[in-house]
């Protein structure tokens, strides 16, 4: 199945839409273009008279709460907050962001304050 360009997924119907971008992840398993279609959706659910919120809400549910955590997740993750319940937005959270990851992004950051403040701290001599 090839991929949808970004005008299709502005004119087509709803339920074509759906029809499509479902065969889409079924045949090719790419949870990151298969996000971004819906989150082009999102966007042509608040620009147009045209419903098109909670689209495949079940294969946003299995996306997010069944398959490996990507970079792709994190970055969309909360614009799809009203798919889950509070108890299911907590779980998705911890397993997108483990513990891990969020220490080493924090100290990241920290190291490029220190950078910022003090360009000396890291210069080799």
């Amino acid at each position: 199945m090839q991929e949808l360009s970004y005008k299709k997924l502005f004119e087509l119907r709803r339920a074509t839409l759906e029809d499509r971008i479902g065969k889409f992840y079924n045949e090719s398993k790419d949870e990151k273009t298969t996000i971004k279609y819906l989150v082009a959706l999102q966007i042509r659910d608040e620009l147009s008279m045209e419903d098109f919120s909670f689209v495949l809400s079940e294969l946003v549910r299995h996306i997010f709460l069944k398959t490996k955590s990507t970079r792709a997740l994190r970055r969309y993750y909360y614009l799809f907050l009203d798919y889950f319940t509070a108890k299911e937005w907590k779980h998705l959270t911890s397993r997108l962001f483990t513990v891990k990851r969020f220490v080493a992004e924090k100290l990241t950051k920290l190291m490029d304050l220190i950078e910022e403040a003090r360009p000396e701290a890291f210069a080799v001599p």
